[in-house]
């Protein structure tokens, strides 16, 4: 009774192990083809950018997806991509660009945020992919020999209303907040402190000139430990 107790425990633990061996490597094929599938799809935005004069054709974006803002480029990261705004901020967890559906996602702007970024604090988050795509070279930003060169603390983004250059005034990692995530403010102090806040928590000092700041923008992704990499740039032009 016990030897036949004991095979029947073995085949189960066999069965448990086929399944998750299963599932695992399910998985590992299904990343494998979303990774493919998300290079395609930036190989192909980047045919309506002009590389020489570093512009995008943001109307043509439009006509492929019309929840398009923009482009955003951050410089000697993978970040160069259009940028998205949908009525909520799950959609594009799990959509791409083009609308279908993937755990890679999309870089997009908050759902608060005005089109024409005219809130005090313009954010946009994206999955920290490990292929490197979407915000996956955002952690970058925390690496000495990236934030100290001043030609990557330029932000460029380009919408069909204008250019947009903002300045990298802190970069640091933190754990799951909402304080860095306010759009808007009461009062001129509120917004003043605000950024004294966010300045103070950065891991290395821009030395930045935050007192006449109108506008920033926050980009935001996923670190280890269910942390998040957090960039603020004030808007200089």
């Amino acid at each position: 009774m016990i030897n036949k107790i004991l095979r029947i425990v073995n085949i189960l633990e066999v069965i448990v192990l086929i399944l998750l061996l299963s599932f695992s490597t399910a998985k590992i094929v299904t990343w494998n083809k979303e990774n493919i599938e998300t290079k395609e799809l930036i190989t192909k935005l980047n045919t309506v950018k002009d590389i020489q004069n570093d512009t995008s054709d943001i109307n043509e974006l439009k006509s492929k997806n019309n929840d398009t803002i923009g482009w955003l480029k951050v410089n000697n990261t993978n970040i160069d991509y259009p940028f998205v705004q949908s009525k909520d901020n799950k959609y594009y967890l799990t959509h791409n660009y083009n609308k279908k559906k993937t755990s890679a996602g999309w870089i997009f702007l908050d759902k608060r945020n005005n089109k024409d970024l005219s809130n005090k604090n313009n954010i946009i988050y994206g999955h920290s992919r490990k292929d490197k795509s979407m915000f996956g070279t955002l952690k970058y930003t925390l690496n000495k020999n990236w934030y100290k060169n001043k030609d990557n603390q330029i932000i460029k983004i380009t919408t069909e209303l204008k250019e947009y250059n903002y300045k990298i005034f802190s970069v640091y990692t933190i754990e799951k907040e909402n304080y860095y995530l306010q759009t808007d403010f009461a009062t001129k102090k509120e917004y003043k402190t605000f950024l004294n806040i966010l300045r103070e928590r950065s891991i290395y000092d821009f030395k930045p000139d935050i007192e006449n700041t109108t506008s920033i923008l926050t980009l935001s992704t996923c670190y280890k430990n269910n942390k998040r990499v957090v960039v603020h740039a004030k808007l200089i032009n």
